[in-house]
Formats: structure tokens, C-alpha cells, sequence
């Protein structure tokens, strides 16, 4: 193939060429994902397996953004992905942010880098230039079924095989715009060696040559960058997902037309995540019609102001997240589900990953979340909660840490997501202004205020507010004058927290305090109507 003088002249600049120098390679592994929206909670996944396998065999984690294709460009989408596995404890080893001798970490930065490996495949007769306008290759469409620009298509197309040197400069030369497709033999069985899936076999009949530069935006597609920068970053393991199984048999070609394939990565390529029913590929739709995230934050879509919620947001705590995540689609050899990050990487193993789709439960995430709740300290959740105070008008500051640690301690068990703290612990740092209706009806009956007045009395005299202790005398006080035991307890508890449910009702008043569950008593006195005789 005749290559022109101006098109040498636009692939000028020399890559780094890598120097693989041990037998045995470092792992090093890479989650590359677009800048194009909010990360999907399938991509966290991804970088997830990324992660424990670099760190189980004290290998890099790089981070690299995909950003060659510009049409599809979303601002603050980068940061977005940054936020997103800072919140999950995903490190970064190497990347835009954390610098590193392989950079730039961004594709739109690397364009000499491309230039290159397309003059290279140019040059080699791997490659060739297309001048097609998208109205010629609708019109190849619709003119022949099933159509695919290939070997028995691509001479009857307007390109640098078919057409004559001249013509070929003196389009570039007035400024055409062109792609250079890559050149696909036909009759090839193409072999992938997964470390899931075992080997794949491929004819190369089957595939299209595809487009690897525009010179429109003087970038590649993902198909060329994707190769040139896991081979000059030196990637030892690709870890993706299912849906990029059908492109690994065209890299396994780029591969060898650039003469790299004594340093071609393993491909892993990773279970899809299905729908909550197990029927097809889990969407956005499905967590909107379901009720659950599908993004690890809250996105605020900056061109329709959509909101989408977020795991975070939502109130999941990030290693329940990870664990839940991590399950899909690996097991650890036995029954363990709950782990944490620094177990999960000692336990993490390609052999235990699954062929199959990974069907979301998102109830699991809850339970998750909740056995997480537990595990933590009241002092721990106030960190959480705190803010959440704040969000429901409530100072933390006029309470004691002890006092708000607490509190949480008794309710934790209650809750799945943070929020619900709020609803299970709120009467702690506010007196009720309102009383649950059907309560009132069932507990608060004539001679109610009567026996809460003789209440106040026991607990004043009581020596102690020590749950026990009170617990002992209110009770026998309750037995000995022949008191409905069901009625007193639940208005007192009515009374205190405005509702009958919640944690054991003298550690309740023990926390509260002698005071404040007095005045408590006295205020539902006061507020709650006397029922009718």
C-alpha cells in the first residue's frame, strides 16, 4: 500500500517502548473506564476484581480514562469516578491524579502515542485508509443484507486499497477526512485464552475491519488505545467484563500485527451482572423500577438535572457495598459471606470466579448493611449520624458523644440503612410533639394520666436510675397494686418516646435520665386528649 508524504508527516512522534526484562511479570492491572456519566455499579465491580487481584499479588492498580470519544464527553464525570472508588477504598496505585512513569493517564493526552502505532500498522500493510462518507457506507447497508466492511466487501469501497496512490494523497492532501481501518484476514481461527472461560475460538471471518483512528478528532477508537496503552503501560492482566468478549479476539490480532504478543496480557473476562430476576443485563431502568441504586453516588446529570440516587446517599455503608459486590460473581471456596477488604484480598481467586450472569439481589445489599450496622461501635455510627442530626434541625453539640453513642448502641439493631437511625433513635434528642393515633386508642384510657402521675412519684424516689434496679421497683410497684402491667408499660412508653415500640424502656429512661423522663411523662399528661369515659 501506497502511503503519501502528508500522512507520514502526521504520525511523527516516537512511543516509549517497554522493556520486559524478567522472566516472571509484575502484575499489573487497569480499570479503564469512559468519562461519559456516572459509573455503573457493574464498572465498580469491575475495578473491584482489579483491585483484590492486584493487591493479593502485590501488583499495580492503575486507573486510566478512556476519553477518545469526545462526542459523548460529560463534565464532571471524571471526578465522579475518583469520589466513587475513593468512597469504596479502591486504590489507586497509578493515574491522572496519582501521577506515575507510564502517563499520561488520559487518553486525550496520548494522541503522538496513537499516531505512531497507526503509522506503524500503516507502514507494516496492517492497516489501510478509508475515505467512505457515512451517506456511501448507509447506502453499502442497505444495498447488501448483513453487510460488514471486510475482505469481500472493503475493494468495492473507497479506500487506500482501492483506489490509486494519487488519489489517495490528493484527498488527504484537500483535507479529507478519513479513518484507518485495520486489516482483517478472513479464514482464521482466532484463539483467546481466558482465565475464566478457558480458550475461545473465533473465526476471523466473522469480524469487521474496524476503525481505529479519525482523523476527525485526531484520535483513535477504543480498539487501537485500549491495545497501544495496556501494552506501553505494561498490563499484565486484562480483567473486564463479559460484554468485551467479543473484541478480545480483534486485540489478540493488534497484538500480533504489532509483533507484542510475547507480552499480551491474560484476559479475564468477568460474569455480567443481571437483573434482579435473572432475565437479561441489569440496567438503570431496573433499580428505577425497583427501588435501588445502580450508581455508588448520588449523579446529578449536568445537561437534563436528573438526579439519580447513589449507594452512599441512600445510606449503605462502603464496605458493605464491597462485600456485597464482591460476591458477585466469586465465592470464597465455602460459606463466608461477611469479609472485609483486607480478607476479601487474601481470599480473592480468578478460580473461584463464575462463567455465569450474577443475579443482583439488592435485598442481600441490605442485609449486608445491616450486619455491617451491627459490627460497629455507637461511637463509630455517631460519625454517620451526625450529619444526619444536622439534616433534621438537631445540634449534635447539646449532646454529650456518650450520650449520642448511646443511644445508637440500642437501636442499631433496627436499621438496614443509615437514614433509619434517624426514625429509630429521634426521640432521644427531641421530646414528641405527636403520639401515635392507634397507640392512643389501644393504651391511653381514662385512668392512664392517674397512673402516670403516681409513675413520676416511683421514679422520683427511685435511688437509682440504673435500668436493673428501676426495671425491679417499677415493676413490683406495678405488681403489688394490681395495675394492667400491658397498659402501664405502654403509656409510660407512650409517653416517653410517643409511640409504643422501640429498645427496652428502662434503658430508655436510664439514658434519658431522672429529668428528662419525668418531664416527658408530664408533657403527654398535658398533650394527650383524656379519652372519653
Amino acid at each position: 500500500m501506497v502511503r503519501s508524504a502528508r500522512l507520514s508527516a502526521n504520525f511523527n512522534s516516537q512511543p516509549p517502548k517497554p522493556d520486559f526484562t524478567t522472566m516472571e511479570r509484575k502484575v499489573r492491572v487497569r480499570f479503564a473506564p469512559s468519562p461519559t456519566g456516572p459509573l455503573h455499579i457493574g464498572g465498580v465491580r469491575t475495578a473491584l476484581y482489579n483491585y483484590l487481584f492486584a493487591r493479593q499479588n502485590g501488583g499495580d492498580m492503575i486507573l486510566r480514562i478512556e476519553d477518545t470519544d469526545s462526542n459523548r464527553f460529560v463534565p464532571g464525570a471524571e471526578d465522579y469516578i475518583n469520589e466513587a472508588l475513593g468512597w469504596l477504598g479502591i486504590g489507586i496505585d497509578e493515574g491522572v491524579r496519582e501521577g506515575g512513569a507510564y502517563g499520561p493517564y488520559k487518553q486525550s493526552e496520548r494522541r503522538g502515542i496513537y499516531r505512531e502505532h497507526v503509522r506503524m500498522l500503516l507502514d507494516a500493510g496492517k492497516a489501510y485508509i478509508a475515505f467512505d462518507t457515512p451517506e456511501e457506507l448507509e447506502k453499502a447497508r442497505a444495498s447488501k443484507p448483513n453487510f460488514q466492511y471486510d475482505a469481500s466487501t472493503r475493494l468495492g469501497m473507497r479506500n487506500s486499497l482501492s483506489l490509486p496512490a494519487e488519489e489517495v494523497k490528493r484527498l488527504i492532501d484537500e483535507g479529507h477526512q478519513y479513518v484507518v481501518r485495520f486489516l482483517i484476514e478472513p479464514g482464521r481461527d482466532v484463539e483467546v485464552n481466558d482465565l475464566i472461560r478457558g480458550k475461545v475460538t473465533i473465526n476471523s471471518s466473522i469480524l469487521d475491519d474496524k476503525v481505529l483512528y479519525k482523523s476527525a478528532d485526531d484520535l483513535p477508537t477504543y480498539h487501537l488505545a485500549n491495545i497501544v496503552d495496556d501494552h506501553l503501560m505494561e498490563v499484565s492482566h486484562v480483567i473486564r467484563g463479559e460484554e468485551w468478549l467479543p473484541s478480545a479476539p480483534l486485540h489478540v490480532l493488534l497484538y500480533e500485527a504489532f509483533g507484542w504478543t510475547d507480552t499480551m496480557p491474560a484476559f479475564v473476562h468477568l460474569p455480567l451482572l443481571l437483573k434482579p430476576d435473572g432475565k437479561g443485563k441489569l440496567s438503570k431502568r431496573d433499580g428505577d423500577r425497583l427501588g435501588f441504586p445502580v450508581f455508588p453516588l448520588e449523579w446529578h446529570d449536568p445537561k437534563s438535572g436528573d438526579i439519580s440516587s447513589g449507594y452512599r446517599e441512600t445510606g449503605y455503608l462502603p464496605q458493605a457495598v464491597v462485600n456485597f459486590l464482591a460476591l458477585l460473581g466469586w465465592n470464597p471456596g465455602d460459606d463466608t459471606e461477611i469479609m472485609s477488604m483486607d480478607e476479601l484480598i487474601r481470599r480473592f481467586s480468578l478460580d473461584h470466579c463464575s462463567k455465569a450472569g450474577a443475579r443482583f439481589a439488592f435485598e442481600k445489599c441490605k442485609w449486608f448493611n445491616h450486619e455491617y450496622v451491627m459490627a460497629m461501635s455507637g461511637t463509630e455510627l455517631a460519625g454517620y449520624f451526625k450529619p444526619i442530626m444536622l439534616a433534621h434541625g438537631v445540634n449534635p453539640a447539646d449532646f454529650s458523644d456518650e450520650y449520642i453513642a448511646a443511644a445508637l448502641e440500642m437501636v442499631k439493631g433496627r436499621v438496614n440503612l443509615l437514614p433509619e437511625l434517624w426514625d429509630q433513635a429521634r426521640f432521644f434528642f427531641a421530646a414528641p410533639e405527636e403520639y401515635a393515633e392507634k397507640d392512643i386508642r389501644k393504651r391511653w384510657k381514662a385512668e392512664t394520666p392517674a397512673l402516670m402521675e403516681k409513675l413520676i412519684e416511683i421514679i422520683q424516689n427511685l435511688p437509682s436510675m440504673a435500668s436493673k434496679e428501676a426495671e425491679e421497683v417499677v415493676l413490683g410497684w406495678i405488681t403489688d397494686n394490681g395495675y394492667h402491667m400491658g397498659n402501664v408499660m405502654n403509656a409510660f412508653r407512650l409517653a416517653v418516646v410517643g409511640e409504643c415500640k422501640g429498645p427496652h424502656m428502662f434503658d430508655i429512661s436510664e439514658l434519658m435520665g431522672r429529668d428528662e423522663t419525668i418531664r416527658r411523662i408530664r408533657l403527654a399528661i398535658d398533650r394527650i386528649p383524656q379519652p372519653a369515659e
